[in-house]
């Protein structure tokens, strides 16, 4: 294994902790902790407890990682409400 090789693994983010930084519950059962990477940051990737992620961890240290990507989720809309930016309202406050 040479020494730039990382290693990538699943998990669920299970805390958000200050400084940017997250606990996350790995697939494998270990639980970590990881900071968001610059392209995350650089693209605005908001991360939320409960998200599943993906985690890159040097061989060296298998207690400290870095979140490269956010896995998107089908979660319902739990408030019912319709989805934002779609919906018109009655007549008046339509222009003419």
């Amino acid at each position: 294994m040479a020494k730039e090789e990382l290693i990538q693994f699943e998990g669920l983010v299970t805390e958000i902790l200050p400084d940017a930084r997250y606990r996350v519950q790995l697939d494998a059962g270990h639980e970590i902790v990881a900071y968001t990477a610059g392209k995350m940051k650089k693209n605005r990737i908001k991360t939320l407890a409960g998200d599943r992620v993906t985690v890159e961890m040097s061989p060296y240290d298998l207690e400290k990682g870095r979140l490269i990507f956010r896995h998107k989720d089908e979660r319902p809309s739990s408030s019912g409400a319709p989805p934002r930016g779609g919906a018109q309202r009655g007549g008046q406050f339509r222009r003419r």
